[in-house]
């Protein structure tokens, strides 16, 4: 992104219900590039076509906009979309009433699919391929089986753990596509649309610096400008400036590397308690007050992507080079 270092990006005032900025269109999603080059093209043919869009899979990390491409294609596609979670899904029953009532080229988008259950998965197969499921009504001798047709419809499904997910299942989605981490300066730019959408006016290092503390999610960069906005408005006349960032920073207590409260106390346990490691992921979680899940989850993936955290045989270790950086009190792990 080329921007002026010290420049200030103009505003403009919208009207909206809405507290983030929500792309509706391929053109103002930012990131994610090769992927929606290859969406784009994929859904225009079906349009062309006139026919429902292939089933499409979408994995990766979290936060990284999966449901908000799966709504601009349906935006683009002209059809309705209809988005609900894996786990909600709890009887066959809950999915048959969903799918019947979705039109002719609908979209079904349905987030953490890894977590539906077995029995519920089962009634997908027929629906995706043949457009139709089969219903038992009554019980015992009596009990009869009923074929309800559905709309040609499009299937799109949204998981953090694609591992999880049956082959039988995957094996039905005729498109399958990873989110990436973003870069900065995409991120950068996704606070910069959060800061016009909301007419507040942010510096171009500020933008940055928010950016840069993100973690490689557009959620997190989100979160992260909602609160140095709180402090702007209190503080500062609603402008975003690097100074109003530091302060926002060192309130929530994030550093300049993103790393968090949570963060700093895992590796200081290991670094003070045990050396360094290695140590058992159990064993974290009991002294730092999480669950493993929690953990393996939602702080592991930044750390090791930032090369300050190792998984070995034996358990979690800090490498020797930011060890020793930690010992020595350096500023930034990352110098």
């Amino acid at each position: 992104m080329d921007i002026e270092q010290n420049a200030f990006f103009s505003l403009a005032t919208v009207e909206s219900n809405e507290f983030d900025f929500q792309p509706k269109t391929f053109d103002d999603y930012c990131g994610q590039t090769d992927l929606k080059k290859k969406l784009r093209i994929y859904a225009e043919a079906a349009r062309m076509r006139n026919e429902p869009l292939d089933h499409v899979l979408l994995f990766g990390p979290p936060g990284l906009g999966k449901t908000t491409l799966a709504t601009i294609m349906a935006h683009m596609m002209n059809v309705a979309i209809r988005v609900c979670s894996g786990p909600t899904l709890e009887r066959t029953g809950d999915l048959v009433a969903i799918l019947s009532g979705l039109g002719e080229k609908d979209i079904l988008f349905i987030d953490e699919i890894h977590r539906i259950p077995s029995i519920v998965e089962e009634v997908l197969y027929t629906a995706m391929e043949q457009f139709y499921v089969d219903v038992i009504i009554g019980q015992g001798s009596g009990a009869k089986s009923i074929r309800i047709p559905l709309q040609p419809f499009t299937l799109i499904g949204a998981t953090t753990k694609a591992g999880m997910i049956s082959a039988p299942l995957r094996s039905r989605f005729g498109i399958t596509e990873r989110f990436d981490f973003y870069t900065p300066d995409e991120l950068c730019e996704i606070v910069v649309q959060n800061a016009r959408f909301v007419s507040v006016s942010i510096a171009s290092d500020a933008a940055h610096t928010i950016a840069s503390a993100a973690r490689g999610t557009p959620r997190v960069a989100k979160k992260l400008f909602r609160r140095v906005r709180d402090v702007a408005q209190v503080e500062n006349n609603n402008k975003i400036t690097r100074e109003v960032v530091t302060r926002a920073f060192s309130f929530l207590g994030v550093d300049q590397d993103g790393l968090m409260t949570l963060d700093h106390r895992l590796l200081d346990i290991i670094t003070n308690h045990f050396g360094g490691g290695p140590v058992g992921v159990e064993t974290l979680a009991s002294m730092i007050g999480e669950d493993v899940q929690t953990i393996e989850d939602v702080y592991e993936p930044f750390l090791l992507r930032q090369g300050l955290l190792e998984k070995t045989p034996r358990g979690r270790q800090i490498p020797r080079s930011v060890l020793a950086k930690r010992l020595s009190g350096q500023n930034s792990l990352f110098e």
